[in-house]
């Protein structure tokens, strides 16, 4: 399997992302896995969503271009980051609190899934960045919006345009990060959501219904939808053709 989707004794939904030789690189299962986790945790008895990817080597690589090499224009492309920006909208705007438990690296569309979520929980010493330009692409399945959306304009707007990795440390002090942290990855996590997960339930979606209710009413739902179509437009460029034939060639050797 893809992924696996584990209900823990605190209350909380764990989804992991089980392709660690892929560095947890997303494909269409992942997509799949990551859909019936927001369905099963909209279950009345789950107070939150975590998130991660197996082993060490990676949260997650982004888009699996193994896979997604075969979208060449912009009508190949759109499908694929329309159903993932909408993937990634469930998340943001899910009613319980959600957690990318950034056990690695997290890269490119890994970082458009981890600042999807309300909370990011980083390994000391791991890597992430929003690299997409550096394929010739933009984000394109809504994390430009979000993270444009969560914090403050310039400092969004450097790492969008740099598309460098930039490291834990460096991204807790900018508040990208909300805890760093040594040791068992889930243990550390626990402990930060434990006073969160002592609340009543419905505490917890009032609070988040704040944060919905705002992101809505700035309209970021059809900003995503604009972000998804310049990304498509760019996917079928010959720079990121070419991008994309080097990456295959290099990891095919």
């Amino acid at each position: 399997m893809a992924f696996s989707i584990e209900r823990r004794d605190l209350g909380y939904l764990l989804f992991t992302i089980e392709r660690s030789e892929k560095r947890n690189a997303i494909n269409y299962d992942v997509m799949e896995g990551l859909l019936e986790a927001l369905e099963k945790a909209s279950e009345p008895e789950i107070k939150a969503l975590v998130i991660t990817g197996s082993g060490e080597s990676a949260f997650c690589s982004g888009g699996d271009l193994s896979v997604f090499h075969l979208l060449h224009t912009k009508e190949d492309a759109y499908p694929m980051l329309s159903k993932m920006s909408n993937i990634l909208y469930s998340l943001l705007t899910l009613p319980i609190p959600t957690i990318a438990l950034m056990n690695g690296p997290a890269v490119g569309g890994g970082c458009e899934l981890a600042v999807s979520c309300d909370f990011r929980l980083a390994r000391k010493g791991v890597k992430a960045g929003f690299v997409q330009g550096k394929q010739a692409i933009t984000t394109g399945w809504g994390g430009g919006s979000i993270l444009v959306e969560k914090f403050p304009s310039a400092f969004a707007m450097k790492l969008l345009m740099e598309a460098d990795l930039e490291t834990a440390e460096y991204l807790t002090e900018t508040g990208f990060i909300n805890h760093l942290f040594d040791g068992d990855s889930l243990q550390q996590c626990e402990d930060f959501l434990k006073k969160m997960l002592s609340n009543d339930l419905e505490v917890l979606k009032s609070y988040k219904r704040i944060w919905i209710n705002k992101w809505k009413q700035a309209g970021l739902r059809e900003r995503i939808e604009e972000e998804v179509k310049n990304c498509a437009i760019l996917w079928e460029s010959d720079a990121h053709h070419q991008y994309v034939k080097n990456f295959i060639k290099k990891n095919t050797r």
